[in-house]
């Protein structure tokens, strides 16, 4: 059987983060990808903005 983990993006600091998918539209391709990062929480308005 395979085990279940679960991630927490909290930690002991009390710092809490956040998963950030973004959605990316290729200019050699027009293909969309998604590029995932982890953020602090009070950043995600900030990384939303930027190109």
């Amino acid at each position: 059987m395979a085990k279940k983990v679960v991630a927490t993006l909290k930690t002991s600091t009390g710092k809490s983060f956040a998963k950030v998918i973004r959605m990316v539209r290729s200019e050699k391709t027009g293909a969309y990808t998604f590029q995932e990062e982890i953020v602090p929480s009070d950043n995600v308005q900030e990384y939303l903005k930027k190109k």
